[in-house]
């Protein structure tokens, strides 16, 4: 197996949650978007946008927005990124074009999160390979009204999700994985069930091993036992409402 430093990066990934108190400087911070811009865009469509956070006011209000995770306000910098179409309907009213019933199907608005995904990915991989750490934050979503209000969103944005990126306090460890078999198949998807759970009893050992050596025995449960937990009760049921009012179709 050839291992390059791309490669080893990658494989080192693991989420942050306590960063000094250092701030990112501008050219990190730069080649942080230049390097999410490289992401492949579908069409060339570019339908995202980055909000990059560094006023402690605002921090602290999207910390609070977030479920009061601290390290959204304490990092090197946040970035929000968002799904962008508001750019798309400027240039059709340069051009005196409409595409209103384009920009609003279920289709665009899929390119729109694939984009802005692809972005972050590029930018995560460019911060870790400096030596910083990253985290994802999907807890922006629990108010996304008030985060529209915090960072001035118009129409036609959607904020998706933060990232905050800094200089890691200390080392977390790595969450495993689920199997390959259970991830990738070939030629067609493989529905032998029970293989599939009994990869799935094994993952689950290998799972509740890793939060008992990091709670000192006191967490124990599983992944099959947490996402069927998690997955009970739906989030966010206001986001179809949202979307709408953000001139996001879903046709």
């Amino acid at each position: 197996m050839i291992i390059n430093s791309t490669i080893e990066t990658i494989l080192n990934h693991r989420s942050i949650r306590k960063f000094k108190e250092e701030p990112l400087s501008k050219e990190q911070i730069e080649l942080i978007v230049n390097s999410a811009q490289a992401a492949s865009t579908s069409s060339f469509v570019q339908a995202y946008t980055i909000i990059g956070v560094k006023d402690k006011e605002k921090k602290r209000k999207l910390a609070e927005i977030a479920g009061n995770q601290s390290y959204v306000e304490h990092n090197g910098h946040f970035f929000v990124f968002c799904a962008d179409l508001y750019r798309h309907e400027l240039a059709a009213e340069m051009e005196g074009k409409d595409i209103s019933k384009s920009i609003e199907s279920t289709e665009t608005f899929m390119v729109a999160l694939i984009d802005a995904a692809l972005a972050s990915q590029n930018a995560v991989l460019a911060a870790e390979s400096m030596g910083l750490g990253a985290c994802y934050i999907g807890g922006i979503r629990n108010h996304l009204e008030d985060v529209q209000n915090v960072l001035k969103i118009p129409r036609r944005v959607l904020p998706l999700f933060g990232l905050a990126i800094g200089h890691p306090l200390d080392e977390s460890s790595q969450k495993p994985r689920l199997p390959l078999s259970n991830i990738y198949h070939e030629e067609e998807y493989q529905q032998d069930i029970e293989h599939f759970k009994g990869e799935l009893k094994q993952y689950n050992q290998e799972i509740s091993m890793y939060y008992a050596e990091r709670t000192n025995g006191n967490r124990r449960d599983t992944w099959t036992e947490q996402m069927s937990t998690m997955l009970q009760i739906p989030k966010r049921t206001y986001m179809r409402e949202y979307l709408t009012k953000q001139g996001f179709g879903l046709d």
